[in-house]
C-alpha cells in the first residue's frame, strides 16, 4: 500500500485483494485493467499485481529512474503474493516464480516478449525439482528462464540457445524438446549459462532481485525500442500513453501429461463465425503454442476435423477441463460484449485465465460478429457501426482470386488471414521494405515472423511462413494488418543463405512471382488472375445501418466512366471532383490540346478547342449517365499548360510534324510557358482569365451533355461548375459570366433549359479569408485541401516526405498533413470560410475534395464543422460512409454530453 502523500504505483489482483478494475484500462494497460476485471468475476486468475503506465512516464521524465517509494509498493506486494501462494520468493526449498509482461492501453502485440519462471536460479531450481519431485519440470522450466531472461532483457540474441539444444538434440537423437530428460536439461542449461558470460562478459544473475528488477526495466525500455515505435506510428498510438508492467504468479504448463497451454478467441477471429476456436498444446508453456516450434493441436473436434488433424482436440483429450474453458469464453463475451482473445494454462487439470482481450479479427470476422452481437441483442445497431474501423475495410475493397483460373499450387499452409496476393519472393523484412519503396509488390516469405519483422510484414502484400499456428505471431500480425497470410507451410524448406525455398523438387529463388491465397492455405508458383469483391451479406447490413445514420453525403472523385461506375458500386452519391485535365491526356485528344497551346491568337485556339469539344462532350455525357441525375460537380480546366507539352526533342520533332508547325515554335512555347513554381503559377482560374474560351468550351460541352442526357433518359441533370484556384470575388464574377453565356447559347441551341450551380474550390488561405466576398456570387465551395495545404503550411506534397518523418519523430506535427487533415491551422481556415460563407448564404453547399475526405479522422472534422459531404477515391467511398457515420455518432454523443 502507497503511504498517506505517496502516489500509488502499484495494484493488486487474485487472491481476494483485487484493487483494479475493466475501466482503468489508461492507468493499467488493457491486460493489467482485464485481470483486474477476470479477478472481480470471479475466474480463476494466478495472482499478481500491476505498476501503473503513470509509471513509465515518470521512468521517462527522470532520466529512465524510478520514484523512491517504488521498491517498497513492489516488496509489499511481493509478501502478498508469497502469502497467497505459500511460497516465498528466492527461497531455495519453496521458491515463488512469476511471469513479468508489458500491457499497453492500446494492444500492441510483440512489443516485449513475456518473460516465464522469473525467480529461477541455481538453488531455487534445485528445490523446485525436488519439492514438485519432477526434475525435468523443473530444469525445462530453469533452461526457459535463462533463455527468455537473456534475450528480452540482457539482449543476448535467440540463435546462441537454439544452436545449443539443437545440437543437443542431434547428439542425443532427439526430435522434440519433451524428449529431453532433466539431466539432459541441467546439461544444457550449463551450456546456456557459458554462452551468457561468453556474450556479457558476466555471469547469469543469480539474485531473484536483481531479476524482477530487470525484467520491470526491460519492461520500461521496449516502449522506446524501434519495433515498438513502428507499431505506434503504424496504429497512430500517442508515444505518451506509456506501458504497464504485470507480475503474476506462475502456473505451469509443463509439469507433465495433465498440463496444457493455449491461445483461444471465442469466435472464429477469421471468419467471425461463433465458433470456439484456439489451439493448445499438452505439456508445455505459453510461447511454445505461438513459437512454432511445435504443432499446437485444436481446442474442439470441430476444428480438428475442419483443418484435417490427426492431433487429438482438447475436447477430447481434457473433456473436464474443456467444459469449463467453455463456460469462461461465454462468461468473458457476455460480460465484455465482444469477442475475446484469451490465453489459459492447464496445472494438474486445473484451468487457469492468463489474459483477455478484445480480439484482433480479420475485416469480414469484425463485420459478421459486429453484425450477430447486434442481432443477436448483445449491442445496439449504433454499437455495431462504432465497432467496425473504416480503415479495415479496406481489406474487402479489392479483387480475390478467381476461382475459375488456372493455378500452380505448391504447397499449403494454414489459412491464418484472409485474401489473395501476388508478388516477388523476399526472404528478410529490410528487403521486403526497400521492394516495396521502389513499387514493388513483394510476398515475405519466413521460417517463423517475429516483432522485428513488423516493417517488412507491413511493406509485404503477403506474408507465407512454414512454420507457426493460427495464433503464431505472422497469423496475428497478418490479420490485424489485413495483409494475406499462409502460416505452418511446413512443406517449405526456406534458406535464408541462399535466398531461396524449395518444396517437392520445386525451388522458388528471390524474385519469383508467388501467389498465396490466405482463404485456403494455397501456395501458387506465377501471378493468379483475380475478380472484385461482392459487397452483401454482413458489408451490406453494416452499411445500411451507417447511411441510416450518417448526416454528410459521401461523393466520390471520378473522371472516367471505370471510376465512376466504381463509385456507385461502393455506394458514391454523386461526384465531388472531377478532373477534366485528367480527360485532356487522352491519346485521342492530346495532339488537339497541344494545337490549342500552340496556337498564334485566339481564333487558332478556338479552331483546335472545337476538335476537343465533342470528347468533352462525351465525358460528361457518360459521367451524368452513370451518375443517373445525382450531383456531378466538373472542375474546370486547373494544370499549367506546359503540363501538356513534350520534353524531349523527339517529342517535340513529333508534335511539330502532327500539328504543322515549325520544331523550334514548339521549344519556343515550351521554355515560353515553362515556370519556375508552376503550383503557384499560370493556372486555374488563372487560364481562364488569360484564355476565357477554355472555360467557355468546357461549359458548352457540360450543359450539352446535360441537355442530351435529359432529353434521353428524362432524367434531370443538375451540374455543378466548379472554377478552380479562386482568390477574389472579381475573378469569379468573370468567370461565371463566361459560364452563364455558354449556358444561354446550349439552351437557345437545344432548347433545353439545364439548371446548374457554379461554385469554387477553396485552396487558397486568401479564398477562406475573404470567403464572405465570393460567397456572394458562388452558389458552393468544395475545399481543395490537398493545395489548401500546401499553401497554408508552404510544403510541397511531391518534396515533404524526405523530412517530414524527422519532424513527426520531434513531435512537430503529429501526422502527415497531406493525409490527415492539419485541423488546427489548415481546419481553422476551412471553418472560417464556412462560417463566413454561411452568413452570406445560408444554403451553401459544402464539400470537401482533397485526399482527406477518405481519411477517418478528417471526415469526422468535416462533421464537426457541418459541411454537407465529402468526397474520396472510388475505393475509399465505403471507408468515408461508414466514418460519417461514426462522426455522426460521436458528435451526437457530445451534443448529450
Amino acid at each position: 500500500m502507497a503511504s498517506q502523500g505517496e502516489s500509488k504505483w502499484v495494484y493488486s489482483f487474485g487472491a481476494g485483494a483485487t484493487e483494479g478494475r475493466a475501466d482503468m484500462k489508461n492507468l493499467l494497460g488493457g491486460k493489467g485493467a482485464n485481470l483486474a476485471e477476470m479477478a472481480n468475476l470471479g475466474l480463476p486468475v494466478p495472482p499478481g499485481f500491476t505498476i501503473t503506465t503513470e509509471l513509465c512516464t515518470y521512468f521517462y521524465a527522470n532520466g529512465r529512474s524510478y520514484p523512491p517509494e517504488l521498491t517498497a509498493q513492489v516488496n509489499a506486494a511481493i509478501a502478498r503474493l508469497e502469502q497467497a501462494m505459500d511460497a516465498k520468493f528466492g527461497d531455495p526449498v519453496n521458491p515463488l516464480l512469476v511471469s513479468v509482461r508489458s500491457g499497453a492501453r492500446a494492444s500492441m502485440p510483440g512489443m516485449m516478449d513475456t518473460v516465464l519462471n522469473l525467480g529461477l536460479n541455481d538453488a531455487t531450481a534445485a528445490g523446485l525439482a525436488k519439492r514438485s519431485g519432477d526434475g525435468r519440470f523443473a530444469y525445462d522450466s530453469y533452461r526457459r528462464f535463462i533463455q527468455m531472461y537473456s534475450n528480452v532483457v540482457l539482449d543476448v540474441e535467440h540463435h546462441h540457445f537454439e544452436d545449443i539444444l539443437d545440437n543437443h538434440k542431434r547428439d542425443k537423437s532427439y526430435t522434440l524438446d519433451t524428449d529431453l530428460s532433466a539431466e539432459d536439461w541441467q546439461a544444457v542449461i550449463e551450456d546456456y549459462k557459458k554462452a551468457v558470460e561468453r556474450e556479457l562478459g558476466k555471469p547469469f544473475p543469480q539474485d531473484v532481485q536483481e531479476q524482477l528488477w530487470g525484467a520491470i526495466g526491460a519492461v520500461f525500455g521496449s516502449w522506446m525500442n524501434a519495433r515498438a515505435i513502428t507499431y505506434r506510428k503504424l496504429h497512430d498510438i500517442p508515444a505518451d500513453w506509456g506501458t504497464a508492467v504485470n507480475v503474476q504468479c506462475m502456473v505451469f504448463g509443463n509439469m507433465g501429461n495433465d498440463c496444457a497451454t493455449g491461445v483461444a478467441f471465442t469466435r472464429n477471429p477469421s471468419t467471425g463465425e461463433n465458433a470456439f476456436y484456439g489451439e493448445y498444446l499438452v505439456n508445455a508453456q505459453g510461447e511454445d503454442v505461438v513459437a512454432g516450434i511445435r504443432t499446437p493441436q485444436h481446442l474442439t473436434v470441430a476444428g480438428k476435423i475442419a483443418n484435417k488433424s490427426d492431433l487429438p482436440a482438447m475436447e477430447e483429450v481434457m473433456p473436464e477441463v474443456f467444459n469449463q474453458l467453455n463456460e469462461v469464453r461465454l462468461k468473458l463475451e457476455k460480460h465484455y460484449r465482444d469477442m475475446q482473445d484469451i490465453e489459459f494454462t492447464v496445472q494438474q487439470n486445473k484451468l487457469f485465465m492468463l489474459q483477455t482481450r478484445n480480439g484482433k479479427r480479420t475485416a469480414p470476422a469484425a463485420l459478421k460478429i459486429a453484425v450477430d452481437l447486434a442481432n443477436e441483442g448483445v449491442i445496439d445497431q449504433n454499437e455495431a457501426v462504432r465497432r467496425i474501423d473504416p480503415a479495415s475495410l479496406d481489406q474487402l475493397l479489392h479483387p480475390t482470386l478467381d476461382p475459375k483460373a488456372d493455378r500452380k499450387v505448391i504447397a499449403k499452409g494454414l489459412p491464418a488471414s484472409p485474401g489473395a496476393a501476388s508478388g516477388k519472393v523476399v526472404f528478410t523484412a529490410d528487403e521486403a521494405e526497400q521492394m516495396a519503396g521502389k513499387g514493388e509488390s513483394v510476398i515475405l516469405c519466413r521460417i517463423e515472423t517475429s516483432p522485428e519483422d513488423i516493417h517488412g510484414m507491413h511493406a509485404a502484400r503477403g506474408i507465407l511462413t512454414s512454420r507457426g499456428g493460427m495464433t503464431s505471431h505472422a497469423a496475428v500480425v497478418a490479420r490485424g494488418m489485413g495483409r494475406a497470410c499462409v502460416s505452418g507451410a511446413g512443406d517449405l524448406r526456406i534458406d535464408y543463405k541462399t535466398k531461396q525455398m524449395s518444396v517437392r523438387g520445386v525451388a522458388v529463388k528471390e524474385g519469383d512471382i508467388l501467389t498465396i491465397d490466405g482463404s485456403t492455405g494455397e501456395v501458387m508458383l506465377g501471378e493468379v488472375p483475380t475478380i472484385q469483391p461482392e459487397l452483401s451479406g454482413d458489408f451490406a447490413t453494416l452499411m445500411g445501418w451507417a447511411d441510416g445514420i450518417r448526416r454528410m453525403k459521401v461523393r466520390a472523385n471520378a473522371e472516367t466512366p471505370l471510376d465512376a461506375r466504381t463509385a456507385r458500386k461502393f455506394g458514391a452519391e454523386g461526384i465531388g471532383l472531377s478532373r477534366t485535365e485528367h480527360m485532356f491526356f487522352d491519346p485521342e485528344r492530346i495532339l488537339a490540346v497541344r494545337e490549342m497551346i500552340l496556337a498564334e491568337d485566339e481564333a487558332g485556339r478556338r479552331k483546335a478547342l472545337a476538335k476537343l469539344e465533342p470528347f468533352q462532350k462525351k465525358d460528361f455525357v457518360d459521367l451524368f449517365t452513370i451518375m443517373a441525375g445525382l450531383p456531378v460537380t466538373i472542375r474546370l480546366l486547373d494544370p499549367p499548360l506546359h503540363e501538356f507539352l513534350p520534353n524531349t526533342d523527339e517529342d517535340m520533332a513529333e508534335v511539330a510534324k502532327a500539328t504543322g508547325t515549325d520544331p523550334l515554335r514548339v521549344r519556343h512555347r515550351t521554355i515560353q510557358l515553362h515556370e519556375a513554381n508552376p503550383m503557384l503559377g499560370h493556372r486555374g482560374c488563372r487560364l481562364g482569365i488569360s484564355y476565357p474560351e477554355i472555360y467557355e468550351m468546357q461549359a458548352r460541352a457540360i450543359f450539352a451533355a446535360a441537355a442530351e442526357v435529359a432529353k434521353t433518359t428524362g432524367e434531370a441533370v443538375i451540374p455543378e461548375v466548379m472554377i478552380p484556384l479562386i482568390i477574389t470575388k472579381k475573378e469569379f464574377d468573370i468567370l461565371k459570366a463566361v459560364i452563364d453565356r455558354a449556358a444561354e447559347q446550349v439552351k437557345a441551341e437545344t432548347g433545353v433549359t439545364v439548371e446548374y450551380l457554379t461554385g469554387t474550390m477553396i485552396e487558397i488561405p486568401r479564398a477562406a479569408l475573404k470567403a464572405g466576398e465570393i460567397a456572394e456570387s458562388a452558389e458552393f465551395f468544395s475545399y481543395g485541401t490537398n493545395d489548401l495545404t500546401q499553401t497554408t503550411l508552404g510544403l510541397s506534397r511531391d518534396d515533404a516526405g524526405s523530412f517530414l518523418p524527422e519532424y513527426q519523430r520531434q513531435g512537430i506535427l503529429e501526422q502527415d498533413p497531406f493525409q490527415s487533415l492539419d485541423v488546427t491551422g489548415v481546419g481553422e481556415l476551412v471553418e472560417i470560410a464556412t462560417e463566413r460563407g454561411r452568413k452570406v448564404r445560408p444554403d451553401i453547399k459544402l464539400g470537401i475534395c482533397g485526399e482527406h475526405g477518405g481519411d477517418p479522422a478528417s471526415i469526422s472534422f468535416c462533421e464537426k464543422v457541418g459541411l454537407t459531404y465529402v468526397s474520396c477515391s472510388p475505393y475509399r467511398v465505403p471507408i468515408a460512409r461508414l466514418a460519417a457515420a461514426q462522426a455522426a455518432l460521436h458528435s451526437d454523443t457530445v451534443k448529450r454530453d
